[in-house]
């Protein structure tokens, strides 16, 4: 497992009864995890100490409940700085597991010696945009929620990365990668954080496991011919590590050449000293 172990903003503290126990800078939240399904006992005072509660429904989806947390806050990862909102469906803007992977692509950005351009897609609030960019690469970030890329546009600013060359777009990944293949244009690395499910800005349907084969053929065409990586996660139940480095194999290794890694990864638990699963990654980089 690839474990994002450096941080000191955030930290697991418990999990228990489908529930993990967390800190997010100085609030303590309580939030569903499906991959919980031990019963352990709820010994840490703070369960009972939560400024924030995501109580899960039976019927689906469920509500926050809050004890004195603020509208937003911010917590810092090294350099980066994010802006945290709890909304929709448990989620707070930010996923700290990603954190593994952005010292992953920060490290290989800042080796390469050369300029490196990044095209991050399905980008979310930008965590792995901000890494590529303060590494010092030129990214375009490319989201079909127009909010998710305005707050992407915040924790740039707040990161100092305001005047960084991101080039933000709202837009369907798919019809983006196809305009990018007819214009011509490549990147020398490429991320994905593909949804389960979603929708494009215009209604267009992404189903995964109907989607994402198809898509990653479609987006080697936009691989430069001296490609450093490409990155691609995964919180699809089913599509596990090894599904991933099968669909990197058989799209990037026969024309590009380089090596495939796959893995889950999580998160320490500091109450016990071990892991928690938070999905798949798979890596192809240049050897």
């Amino acid at each position: 497992m690839w474990t994002a172990d450096k941080w000191k903003d955030y930290e697991v503290i418990d999990t228990s009864h489908g529930e993990k126990l967390e800190r997010w800078g100085s609030y303590i939240l309580v939030r569903p995890d499906p991959q919980v399904i031990w019963d352990t006992p709820k010994s840490d005072r703070r369960w009972k100490q939560r400024n924030g509660h995501y109580h899960r429904s039976s019927k689906g989806g469920g509500e926050w409940e809050f004890f004195d947390l603020p509208q937003e806050w911010s917590i810092q990862y090294r350099e980066l700085t994010f802006r945290l909102k709890p909304f929709s469906f448990k989620h707070t803007g930010l996923f700290p597991e990603q954190a593994v992977n952005w010292d992953w692509v920060s490290s290989i950005i800042k080796d390469a010696g050369r300029p490196v351009k990044v095209l991050n897609l399905f980008a979310y609030t930008g965590g792995a945009t901000l890494a590529a960019a303060k590494a010092g690469a030129n990214v375009t970030h490319v989201d079909a929620s127009k909010g998710m890329v305005s707050w992407a546009k915040e924790n740039a600013a707040a990161s100092g990365l305001a005047d960084a060359p991101i080039r933000y777009l709202v837009d369907d990944c798919v019809k983006f990668v196809e305009r990018e293949i007819r214009r011509g244009n490549t990147y020398d690395a490429i991320i994905m954080d593909p949804p389960s499910y979603g929708r494009g800005p215009k209604g267009e349907i992404w189903k995964m496991e109907e989607s994402i084969f198809p898509f990653l053929r479609l987006t080697t065409r936009i691989l430069s011919r001296d490609a450093l990586f490409f990155l691609i996660n995964s919180y699809t139940t089913g599509l596990q590590p090894a599904v991933l480095s099968y669909m990197l194999h058989t799209t990037l290794v026969p024309g590009f050449g380089g090596k495939v890694e796959a893995s889950e990864i999580g998160l320490p638990v500091t109450s016990s000293g071990l892991y928690l699963p938070c999905g798949a990654c798979g890596r192809w980089v240049r050897a």
